[in-house]
This record gives C-alpha cells, structure tokens and sequence, in this order.
C-alpha cells in the first residue's frame, strides 16, 4: 500500500543536500535476471521518490540494484549524500533538485535562496559530470512564507525571465542544463498534482524560455502534468522539440504505471520522440500502486522502442 503522506512535495522540499529518512524494509522481490539488452534509441532513468520515499520504500542500494538489473542508463532525483554509490553500479543521474516548486523563480523575494540552491546544484552535477538541475516557476501565492508574496502571471513570466538569464550564465560556466518543469495545478491529490503552480501551462514555460534565449535552460516535458493541462502531447512534442531538455512520464489518471490501465500511448509517444531526434532522457516519475518490479519492467519494456 501507499504511503499517502509521503509526497513529492515533501521530497523536492528538501532541497539538493538535504538528507533523507530512508525506511530500510524492503517489501518485493527484485528481478533475479536482467532483461534482454535493451534498444536503447530512449534513454530510460528512473526517478527515485516514488521508489525510496513512496511505494516500496527501496533503501538507495536497493533502488540502484534494480535500477542496473532493469538495464536502464541512470536514475534521477536520486540523493546527492549517495551519489557515490551511482559508480559502482555504472548509472549516472540524469536530473538534480534543486529549489522547490513552491518558492519558485517567479518571486524576487525567493531568488535570492533559488540562485543560491541552483548554483550549489550546477557545481555538483557539473562536477559529476551529469547533465540537468531541475527548477520551476513556483506558485503564485508565498504570501503566508517568508519573504513571499502574491504575484500576476505577468509579473512572474517577468521575474522568471530576469531570474533565469542571470542563472543562464553559471549553467553555461558549468556546462549543465536548467530544466524547467510544467506541473498540473488540476489535481489536489498528494503527489499527483500541485493547485496554484503558476507555470501550469506549457506555453507558459516555452515563452520564459524563448525569452530567456539559452541553451541553458530548456523544458522538461512531463508528459503525465501535460497530458492533465494541456493534452495534444505528439503535436507539443513536434512544435517545441527544439526547447526540450529533459522527459519524464507517468500514467494519466492517477500518475500510477504507464500500460493499458491509463490513457496515454506511451510507445506511440515514445515514437514521436525519436521522430525529433530526441538524445536526452526519459524519467519513469510514477508511484506504483501494484508490484513495483513488474511495473518497471513493463514499463521500461514499453518506452524501449
């Protein structure tokens, strides 16, 4: 069973250093023998929280050791304090925290700490020789938080494009990639969407990042918030293949496993990513509601196409 309480909220919270309280009872059997080798033309990693911090509750060894049995390139948003152990079992980490969703870029009363958080992240991943720090817009009220406040769309759209060019020049000083995230403001449910997320829409983010005009700072295309907002995914994929930096996926509804109990063609857009050329990764970013072995191996079967 799930743990409801135990939320990405809580988890990107914690910012890039922050230590994590990690159950160490591990509840399934892992794969006793590594898939077939995979094709490849998609680079999969899978994302930690739902595995380390929800579902089965994988210590990080645990998760790395599934992880490389699945065969898969790397993980993301895997905790720094062990990114020692991603060498041993020859993974990288595809997607670094940094600030959270909530104090975001698009108040000047947060960037102060946002700048700070990004940058320490770009010298780490840099440093590792890893390739994405994630970032988001941030809500649109921080009014009951310190140093926060109630901002229009335009008014964020500004700041964020003012927060970003000057974060642009340390991303391309440490030769990595801002990642900025689309999140649903649809659903109120924990871990599955984010109500008062200011950059909910993917035009949204695509016009801070045309203004901004680096290579540096790039969308992450969550197909999982984007289906829930916007929908029309094979047709954004083609239309802002040049702005996409970073993939993630999960089931819609429900943001559960991504085969034929939800509605979006995984393969098909999986399709439409090798169609453009796509060369980044796709991040499994879902909670698992049955056993989490098989449902990795489903799903890593169905996005290696």
């Amino acid at each position: 069973m799930l743990n409801k309480t135990t939320n990405r909220r809580k988890f990107l919270q914690q910012g890039t250093l922050a230590g994590l309280g990690l159950c160490t009872t591990f509840s399934g059997a892992f794969a006793q023998h590594p898939p077939a080798s995979l094709k490849n033309n998609i680079k999969q990693v899978i994302a930690a929280w739902p595995f380390m911090n929800a579902g089965p509750k994988w210590t990080p060894k645990q998760f790395l050791q599934q992880a490389s049995a699945l065969g898969v390139t790397g993980v993301e948003l895997f905790p720094v304090e062990h990114w020692g152990m991603l060498k041993e079992y020859d993974l990288i980490c595809a997607a670094t925290k940094s600030h959270t969703f909530i104090r975001g870029m698009n108040n000047k009363g947060h960037h102060p700490e946002c700048f700070a958080t990004l940058r320490k992240a770009m010298e780490t991943t840099a440093a590792a020789g890893f390739p994405n720090v994630m970032t988001f817009t941030g809500l649109a009220d921080t009014s009951d938080q310190e140093n926060g406040s109630k901002v229009s769309k335009e008014e964020g759209l500004q700041n964020c494009i003012e927060g970003y060019k000057e974060m642009a020049r340390s991303a391309e000083k440490h030769k990595v990639t801002m990642v900025l995230e689309p999140l649903n403001s649809k659903v109120a449910e924990n871990m599955k969407g984010h109500p008062g997320y200011q950059g909910d829409h993917i035009d949204y983010c695509i016009e801070i990042i045309k203004a901004v005009g680096s290579p540096h700072l790039k969308l992450l295309f969550d197909v999982y918030h984007i289906q829930i907002m916007d929908g029309d995914i094979i047709h954004h994929i083609e239309q802002y293949q040049e702005y996409i930096g970073h993939v993630q996926v999960a089931g819609v509804p429900g943001r559960g496993e991504i085969g034929d109990r939800q509605e979006v063609n995984y393969a098909r857009v999986m399709k439409a990513f090798l169609d453009i050329g796509y060369q980044g990764y796709v991040g499994h970013e879902w909670i698992p509601t049955g056993d989490p072995v098989a449902g990795l191996q489903e799903a890593v079967s169905i996005c290696d196409i």
